[in-house]
Order: C-alpha cells, then structure tokens, then sequence
C-alpha cells in the first residue's frame, strides 16, 4: 500500500505495527465472533489508541482529531470493524465533562481506558433519592464486549425531553446482549445494553459535549463534529483498500478464459484513474477542514459556523464518496468478487453500514445547507 499518509498517526509505531499485523491475522476471526476479542484491544491500548482523549492530567495523550483519524484510516484498510472499534479512542471525550473525582476513579488503573455505549433510544429514568432509576435497552452499543466503561443514554426530566445525558458504568454492572446479526460491520460487536432497575448516581452522569476544566485544546474541538468526522475516516480507509486491490488484481485477473487482463480494458483503467482522484480529493479536504478547525482551537478561538458546518459536509462527503468508489470498483473487478471470501465482499458490506450511520447520513448534506442560505437546519446541528 502507498504511502499516503502525511503525519506520522502513532508515537508507537513499533506497537502501531503490531495492531496491524494482528488485525490482518484475525480479521475473519472477528466476523466469526461478531465482535474484535480484548487481545486485540490490549495491542491497540499499548500503541495508544485508547489514550488518545484521556486528559493528560491522567497520563493520556490528547491527538489533534486529524491525527488520530489517520490511525483509524490506517486500521480501516486493513480491516472495517477493527478500524470502527478502534475510533472509539476518541469517546473519551465524552468522559471529560463528568466531575473531575469521577474521572480520577475512571482513571485509577491508567490513562488506557475504553468508553463505548448505546446512547439511543434514551430511556426516561424515575425520580429516586440522590439520583435516579432506569430500566430499558439500549441499541448499537458498538464496541461493548471490549469496554472497560459503558454508557447509555437517559433523560432526567420528562418535562425537557431534550436533555439527554449519559449515565457511565463498569462494563461487568451492564448486560450485554448478544444481538447483533448484520451483513457489513459484523466484528464492531454492537449488541444491546440491557439495565433492570438501575440506580444513576448524578456523579457519573455526563453530557455528549460541554464545559471541562482541562487545557488541552482537544475538548475545546466540536465533540459531535468529530464523531461524524471519525466514521467517515473508516470509510476513507476501506475505499484505499478497495482501490490497492484492484490494482493488485490488474495484471492477474481474467475474466474471462483466453481474454484480456483487467489492466488491459478501458472502463477498467479509466474507472480505476476516477476514483483514485475521488478519493484524493474527498480525503484532502476532509483532512483540510479538520486542520483548519484545529488551528482555531490551538489558537483559543471558536470554530468558525462556517467551518464547523463543513465539518459535518465534508464527513458525510467523504464517507458517502468512499462508498460509492468502493461500489465502482466492485464492478470492475469481475466475477470473482461475488464469493464470500473475496475481501472485496466485506470491503463493500462494511462501507454501506458508514454510510447509514445518523453521524454522516444524508440529512448532513440537508442540514448543511440550511445553514449555507442561514435557514433553520430542523434539527440541533452546529
């Protein structure tokens, strides 16, 4: 594979080398068990991934979002759901705005820990002393099996069904469970959460972004922006794939016996030329935005409305021209892309689970453009 990464993604990359290696190995093992085992996880804790946005008062290493995106791009190409799993580095940025005493017990055994969790539907908790009870389940819960801390979604009031905050928990005091029976994205491991009765002490609770009391300029980036930003870096990292197989099977696949190579027919050569500019031009700017956005929040000045606006555009962009790229490139490949084993199967599969996700759905590019003629987007946006 190119090399077309600009920054170096890991301070460890000895270790960086090594989840990529054991990703490669395992990734049908991942499909088999329908979610990425915690061995996996510990290689990816040691190249430090799930340090990425702990607050460096507890000895984590806040990256520059576009950073740490390009070693979740890396992970893709490799395998989807690991790359999915591994973006949850960045969910520690939920955890920042809990009480300061509660984020000292998260990190008591070190700055390596994985937060995941089912924010949605958001069930409404009763009244209780000092706190509230929930019962309900929670859906999508990517990367729970391998969490040391889960959360889920709650509203406290009734009366403001608006305010939805997260309610975090030790992985053994939330069941898991096991339903998820899908096509594309089969290792992320994204069971229900299931709570019966449950005390919410208000400690542990917490909102998706806000106020926190660190200096490091990470939680002062647009939490939600990013989120939509790292799913469509899995989908940057995929269509790579896509496009390094096809060239790999240029020269070596017939489609026919006695007829010519793919490298030597024209809607081959040419569909192949188009999407490799897609696709450079959709990363380029994606990584643009995020830069720009950066230099803002560095500088100790808000994200522009008009910048943070194109974040959301240029992710849903990026993940949705991925997909379609990795589409193109399905059907120039020939016949031998239909068997199960073909990587190019699990490549397309998992593409179009990214591009169904709300964070880079198709109501960003409406939303987005409500705000570009400063109308009502019709939903909280930016």
């Amino acid at each position: 594979m190119g090399n077309y990464f600009k920054y170096s993604p890991s301070d460890n990359e000895i270790e960086f080398q090594a989840v990529l290696e054991a990703v490669e190995k395992r990734r049908e093992d991942f499909n088999e068990l329908r979610y990425v085992p915690r061995d996996i996880i510990d290689l990816m804790k040691k190249a430090g991934i799930f340090r990425a946005s702990t607050p460096s008062i507890f000895g984590g290493n806040p990256m520059p979002p576009f950073k740490f995106m390009e070693m979740v791009e890396r992970i893709s190409t490799v395998d989807g759901s690991a790359g999915w799993v591994s973006a949850f580095g960045s969910a520690n940025t939920y955890l920042a705005t809990l009480p300061i005493e509660t984020q000292k017990k998260v990190y008591a055994t070190g700055p390596d820990q994985v937060f995941a969790g089912g924010f949605f539907p958001p069930q409404l908790a009763s009244k209780a002393d000092n706190g509230w009870k929930i019962s309900g389940k929670w859906k999508f819960a990517s990367g729970c099996m391998g969490a040391d801390w889960l959360g889920v979604g709650f509203i406290p009031d009734k009366q403001d069904p608006q305010n939805i905050l997260w309610a975090i928990y030790p992985h053994n005091e939330v069941e898991i469970e096991e339903s998820w029976h899908v096509v594309g994205m089969q290792g992320t491991g994204s069971h229900d959460l299931v709570l019966n009765d449950k005390f919410i002490d208000p400690e542990w609770t917490c909102t998706r972004s806000g106020d926190v009391e660190f200096d490091d300029p990470l939680y002062r980036y647009p939490a939600l922006a990013y989120q939509a930003q790292i799913h469509a870096a899995v989908n940057i990292g995929l269509a790579r794939a896509a496009l390094d197989i096809a060239i790999e099977m240029a020269d070596e696949t017939k489609i026919i016996p006695g007829a010519a190579r793919l490298s030597s027919r024209a809607y081959f050569k040419s569909t192949l030329a188009q999407s490799e500019v897609k696709w450079q031009s959709a990363r380029m700017y994606f990584y643009d935005v995020s830069q720009r956005a950066w230099e803002y929040i560095v500088k100790g000045e808000e994200v522009p409305r008009d910048l943070h606006n194109m974040m959301y555009i240029s992710a849903s962009h990026a993940a949705h021209t991925s997909a379609d790229i990795i589409q193109d490139i399905f059907r120039i490949c020939g016949i031998c892309v239909i068997h199960k084993g073909h990587r190019l199967q699990l490549i397309a599969r998992d593409s179009m689970v990214v591009t169904q996700h709300a964070a880079v759905s198709l109501g960003n590019f409406e939303a987005g453009g409500a705000v570009l003629v400063n109308a009502d987007p019709g939903f909280p946006y930016i």
